[in-house]
């Protein structure tokens, strides 16, 4: 059961302290690369039983009501349709990607599953289903279960976590590192790799994730045109590649899309857009996140 919260959790101020990026040893990238960019396809299970998490269409007279067939449907194209759409187009620049997926949309999407392995794509945690980790009954069981239905597909566990909406409790760094996980996605604080401090003594990273070149923030809360996904990321990209070569020292981007979003028909051309333009700079080097982790553990010594 997840704690309850009180004056002896840790806050963040005690898992990580302050350490400016301009203050930091120099990291190199292999080959001269300069930012390492990784791609995170976001799976999630809707339960038609629960209120859905998103809505396009509020209902007619308000409130929240289940069954709620037209936001259920709206979420359900994107594993259906869109990302098969989206998987094109990262197979015609032959980017490995990571998919973030629920426990329970392992099988409730085996196909998804499927070309995922296929293609070598790590799979990280993303919570049993999509619901708030401050709302699950169990947050330990909650990981172990997710945990276990990964490692039952791939044929091991998964090394990151990806909160559902990024939510944490004051315990998950704790609960993740004790479950064996080594790095985490919630924190969205540094263009490079950091520790967390953990309750034990120990740590566990976290590895730059996005909320900026998210589809979530720019179409659904910001409400932008599709076209602002491609602009803004490849705007993100350039001024990180010309950090990381003020610098000397490199540089970390998510970029980040569900297939009920930037699969739909209208906005899938600026993803490729974007990833072409990345794609052909010479100072990019797509990876995932363990790749990354694993760098960042060697590089930092």
């Amino acid at each position: 059961m997840s704690a309850p919260e009180t004056a002896s959790h840790m806050t963040p101020l005690d898992r990580i302290a302050y350490d400016p990026i301009s203050k930091r040893a120099t990291l190199s990238l292999p080959d001269g690369k300069r930012v390492a960019v990784w791609v995170i396809v976001n799976i999630e299970e809707w339960s038609i039983h629960e209120t859905m998490p998103r809505t396009v269409l509020t209902p007619p007279a308000g409130g929240q009501p289940v069954p709620d067939i037209p936001n259920w449907a709206w979420h359900e194209y994107g594993n259906r349709v869109g990302f098969w759409r989206l998987l094109h187009i990262l197979d015609s620049l032959a980017i490995k990607a990571v998919l973030a997926i629920n426990g329970r949309a392992v099988d409730a999407y085996p196909d998804i599953a499927e070309a995922a392995i296929e293609r070598g794509w790590e799979f990280i945690g993303h919570g049993l289903t999509q619901k708030n980790m401050q709302r699950v009954a169990d947050e330990a069981d909650d990981i172990a279960k997710t945990t276990a239905a990964i490692a039952a597909a791939t044929g091991r566990p998964p090394r990151g976590w990806l909160g559902p909406g990024l939510t944490e409790t004051w315990e998950t760094p704790d609960l993740l590192a004790e479950a064996g996980y080594e790095y985490v996605c919630d924190w969205v604080l540094d263009d490079q790799p950091v520790m967390l401090t953990t309750r034990d003594g120990g740590a566990i990273a976290s590895v730059p994730y996005t909320q900026e070149c998210n589809d979530v923030a720019m179409m659904l809360i910001q409400h932008h045109p599709a076209g602002e996904y491609e602009r803004r990321a490849i705007d993100q990209f350039d001024q990180l590649l010309a950090d990381a070569e003020s610098a000397g020292s490199a540089r970390v981007m998510a970029l980040v899309v569900h297939p009920y979003i930037m699969g739909a028909p209208h906005r899938a051309r600026y993803v490729k857009g974007a990833l072409a333009h990345i794609a052909g700079s010479d100072g990019a080097v797509f990876m995932t996140g363990e790749e990354i982790l694993d760098w960042y553990r060697t590089a930092a010594r």
